[in-house]
């Protein structure tokens, strides 16, 4: 995990993909030192600050969307390893499984179930289980992730309140680690994921993103970008999803095998045209997102309302 907001003039959160890579003038929203954007081309991009990191970032204490930007659901590498291979021999074959390959780490995670249908009782994936290997569809996906979203930030709003009720010497941590958390589910609850066909004259290519902007502000940056590879480029839009920011980074993930970078540009994608409407078919399955007042509310949050009691 990574520091991705830092702390502008104003005492607004900016994030990471807002700034250019180099010093700034952000400050770490936990310690106020100097941070630099981080943004190359093998690591995540994020904040290192200019000088000692501070412990909160260092101990990587600061809060992140739960199945947001890593699908490994916090296994080791042992078990990740394992659940790939039961997924290649039996999952993805709809095989149970035998209680002998099953490890325990996977079911301490809830990454395989018991079938009590079958005797004696053999396992398969959950779920749960399925996201770490790419193989839950989207509208499953986001029925796991949205009480996970929600539950954590009861969590942090309930540390946040405690620590204010005790005056506890991390009131300051708990306050920013509940902002921090706001503005990244403000973030891709503000965001509208798209699907696009492009023509170009090598042939069909796919793109997979999401925006704040109105869409036709963005097609235009995008065929600005893709007329450095291509004569001739057409756009069609083949779908927009409202409020659906959080499914864009695991859509790579489960499409990651089609992916077909572009020079610097990585969210491009090769389908055969039946692939092509099999993915279009998984997002089009996504029931329209209807915001709970939790998620209204979350949108119209402004971190810098709340203010520590002197």
């Amino acid at each position: 995990m990574w520091l991705k907001y830092g702390v502008d003039e104003e005492e607004k959160l900016v994030s990471i993909e807002d700034t250019s890579k180099g010093k700034t003038l952000l400050k770490c929203p936990y310690c106020q030192g100097s941070l630099i954007a981080k943004k190359g081309t093998i690591k995540e991009h994020h904040f290192a600050h200019n000088g000692e990191t501070c412990r909160p970032v260092a101990k990587r204490e600061f809060p992140t969307l739960p199945l947001y930007n890593n699908f490994n659901i916090q296994l080791s590498g042992k078990d990740l390893t394992q659940l790939k291979l039961l997924w290649q021999e039996y999952g993805a074959k709809n095989y149970p499984i035998s209680y002998y390959l099953v490890f325990p780490g996977l079911i301490k995670a809830g990454m395989l179930r018991k079938n009590l249908y079958l005797t004696p009782p053999e396992y398969e994936f959950s779920d749960l289980g399925k996201i770490p290997v790419g193989a839950l569809d989207l509208p499953l996906f986001n029925e796991v992730q949205q009480p996970l979203l929600l539950q954590n930030l009861l969590k942090l709003e309930l540390a946040f309140e405690h620590a204010l009720h005790k005056n506890a010497p991390d009131l300051a941590y708990k306050i920013t680690d509940f902002k921090l958390y706001c503005v990244q589910l403000q973030r891709i609850l503000a965001c509208k994921l798209y699907f696009l066909e492009i023509q170009t004259n090598k042939g069909i290519i796919y793109k997979i993103g999401v925006t704040q902007r109105p869409i036709q502000d963005r097609l235009a940056e995008i065929k600005l970008n893709l007329v450095a590879h291509y004569q001739t480029v057409d756009i069609k839009v083949l779908g927009t999803w409202e409020h659906r920011g959080n499914v864009e980074k695991y859509f790579k993930h489960r499409y990651q095998s089609f992916n077909y970078p572009i020079g610097s540009l990585t969210e491009y994608y090769k389908f055969t045209t039946d692939s092509a409407k099999i993915v279009l078919h998984d997002l089009q399955q996504m029931k329209p997102k209807v915001l709970s007042q939790k998620e209204i509310d979350i949108l119209q949050y402004q971190p810098g309302l709340i203010q520590v009691a002197a």
